[in-house]
């Protein structure tokens, strides 16, 4: 049990206030009682009261009219105030910039994404200002009432500083200080962390029970995020960068320019619908030969295309046999795949394990997504909302 000390200790009245916080946090978002927060925290009623009042005066808290009550007087009930710290999440893509803002209780209060107009450090630049200023004004913030930052960037990210050392999808982006950039205009604490690790933590999240996690983001590129018993390994920096990985059979640099690895050139989203017209060429009356996207051959399969399944097959293949020594080194305990190749549904996922079976002493749990293409953007909120939660309960 927590030791109490006189209620006028300034060191203690945080630390109550700090352990009434959290266990409002932890119920969230259900509305609790008093005497509830008393079992929750140890704390003595009188203890917890005085701590709740606290918090209301410092806005943390949401006072609720009390329930009826069939016998006794109704006791009146408190919830986080979600408005009091809400964060950014940022999912910054060559292509695409998505902006999410959340309130203190993880409810999104607004989401928007943005194309970006060409794939260089200036134009992608202006979709990330535009599409903060967008979600912040559909959720009636100003920008001084942001607590915590989180933007996902592709290449890699030198740790605690947030600088992008390697970006070779966005020309000129390793360039630009995108940390500082957002620093000067929220003001508030600013985390730029690789979209695959954002996108590893939000699936660690959801995988409590997974202590070794690889997370695998699949769209156009290709990447993945590790996860040991709820942290993130980085190891020098460059830990999870699959999508360098050769397939075997494959020789010369692997890119034409563009920045991409091999495997993400082998496989991709891109890569899939080329690997499709050509199984369909000189096979009229294939449907396969005019597929405009990944999603279309993966839909084909599951209704019994031969050729798409055929594809699907060969590009299952590749990927279990990429990522095999990863799986022999980690033994992960699981394997999610996020990114838009995550909505393949079981026709891949299937393939997958059925390749990785033969190419591992046990192969690991495999699974899509639920999240999909929404899995950085959720990882970014999560970050921020952590960096503000640490610094609540140090100094509430």
């Amino acid at each position: 049990m927590q030791q109490e000390r006189p209620p006028g200790t300034p060191v203690l009245r945080r630390m109550n206030r700090a352990a009434v916080l959290d266990a409002i946090r932890r119920q969230a978002p259900e509305p609790v009682r008093v005497a509830e927060l008393a079992r929750l925290t140890e704390l003595t009623r009188p203890t917890v009261a005085q701590a709740v009042e606290d918090l209301l005066a410092a806005g943390w808290l949401r006072q609720h009219a009390p329930r009826p009550a069939a016998v006794g007087r109704p006791a009146t009930r408190f919830s986080l105030n979600g408005r009091a710290a809400p964060v950014l999440g940022l999912d910054v893509g060559p292509h695409t910039v998505a902006a999410a803002v959340a309130d203190l209780a993880g409810e999104r209060l607004a989401e928007v994404r943005r194309p970006v107009g060409h794939g260089d450090a200036r134009h992608l630049l202006q979709a990330v200002d535009e599409a903060a200023q967008e979600a912040l004004a559909t959720a009636g913030l100003a920008t001084d009432q942001v607590k915590a930052v989180t933007a996902a960037t592709p290449g890699i990210v030198e740790a605690g500083t947030g600088r992008v050392l390697f970006a070779p999808s966005v020309p000129g982006w390793s360039e630009i200080d995108l940390a500082g950039r957002l620093r000067d205009r929220f003001r508030c604490a600013v985390t730029v962390e690789n979209d695959a690790d954002l996108a590893a933590l939000a699936a660690a999240r959801r995988h409590t029970d997974a202590g070794t996690l690889l997370a695998v983001q699949w769209g156009e590129r290709l990447g993945a995020g590790v996860v040991i018993d709820g942290r993130l390994h980085r190891g020098a920096g460059q830990a999870g960068e699959i999508g360098f990985i050769r397939p075997s059979g494959q020789t010369g640099s692997g890119g034409d320019g563009d920045g991409r690895g091999p495997l993400e050139r082998a496989i991709g989203a891109e890569a899939i619908v080329g690997l499709a017209r050509r199984h369909a060429a000189g096979r009229p009356g294939s449907g396969l030969a005019e597929v405009t996207d990944a999603a279309a051959v993966f839909t084909a399969a599951a209704a019994g295309d031969v050729l798409a399944a055929e594809v699907v097959d060969r590009v299952a293949a590749v990927f279990a046999e990429a990522v095999a020594p990863a799986v022999l080194v980690l033994s992960p305990h699981a394997i999610v795949i996020g990114g838009g190749i995550a909505r393949a549904g079981t026709v891949l996922l299937e393939a997958i394990v059925g390749h990785l079976e033969g190419l591992t002493l046990t192969a690991p749990r495999v699974e899509l997504s639920e999240l999909a293409e929404g899995t950085v953007l959720t990882g970014a909120i999560q970050m921020a909302l952590d960096e503000v939660w640490r610094h609540a309960l140090a100094t509430c």
